[in-house]
């Protein structure tokens, strides 16, 4: 005797209108909680590629001192590091235009950053900043500004004001003489002829990877030590930046001065600067009183 089948309950289209979004909204939760574990592995992921090993460390040396190099009429600070994103990685400096004297003042926080794939974005300030430094540089090896014009500049302006010149010598001089030319430590120095345009100028920089110590004495070590970071693989970068390898490498190779930059020297002093027969000529940028150091 076989069994008997129960009877199927009436159909409730209420209960199973009830099952069918409960159904929808399981599904719907599912796949979104796949696509936010997706979405954050992607995310970490993403992050944990961009910094492997050095690359954060490496990102800062190279381009927050290409920064640098790229503005050499500006004061460049490191502010922050490093911000992470899906599809780039970037840090912030802090640049105030150099000026005569001990302070600099109106300064702005520029964030660089590369994208995944390590290429830099567009970059701020640069050429389309022209400071009186920067027009200074772009015209060594010019004959803009000849010794008899400056001067004439310079025996009108008072003995005791700070100035911000770059002093630009007839040969260049090597390491050595450079550093006893005056007996103290400008602020950069000049290590490429490079007439109308802008020259490699090397300062203290906050991303100096080599030996600490005086800034004379290791300036060259620290510019020779951080172009020899720099791989072939760096030179579409650099070239946003207004630079290549092969002239970073020769001037570091080198080791010549055309020419240095000083904020803190006085017009009194220039004014026997410009007498000395190495010197070509003295291009003044920015001349003032210096209250804080008076």
């Amino acid at each position: 005797m076989s069994e008997e089948l129960p009877d199927l309950p009436d159909f409730d289209p209420g209960r199973t209108r009830k099952a069918v979004r409960r159904g929808l909204y399981r599904t719907v939760t599912i796949v979104l909680a796949i696509l936010l574990v997706l979405a954050l592995a992607a995310t970490e992921g993403s992050r944990l590629v961009q910094m492997r090993g050095d690359r954060e460390e490496r990102m800062v040396d190279v381009l927050g001192t290409a920064f640098k190099l790229y503005n050499p009429g500006y004061v460049i600070d490191w502010a922050t590091c490093c911000e992470t994103s899906p599809w780039s990685m970037s840090f912030t400096v802090d640049a105030k235009p150099l000026i005569a004297g001990y302070s600099s003042y109106g300064g702005a926080y520029y964030p660089i950053s590369q994208d995944f794939f390590g290429r830099v974005d567009h970059l701020p300030l640069g050429n389309e900043a022209k400071t009186p430094l920067s027009t200074a540089l772009s015209d060594l090896g010019t004959d803009m500004r000849p010794k008899d014009e400056v001067r004439k500049v310079l025996a009108r302006l008072p003995s005791d004001l700070r100035a911000l010149a770059v002093v630009e010598f007839v040969k260049p001089l090597n390491d050595q003489e450079m550093r006893a030319f005056n007996g103290y430590c400008p602020t950069s120095v000049v290590y490429e002829h490079r007439p109308s345009d802008m020259p490699i100028t090397w300062g203290d920089t906050t991303w100096d990877r080599g030996p600490v110590g005086d800034g004379c004495e290791w300036r060259l070590r620290n510019f020779r030590a951080w172009v020899n970071v720099l791989q072939d693989s760096d030179q579409a970068n650099l070239s946003s930046f207004g630079l290549s390898l092969d002239r970073l490498r020769k001037a570091a190779s080198d080791g010549l001065a055309y020419a240095y930059v000083d904020n803190l020297t006085s017009i009194a002093k220039l004014r026997k600067i410009i007498e000395d027969p190495r010197v070509k000529t003295v291009r003044l940028a920015d001349a003032a009183f210096d209250l804080d150091h008076s």
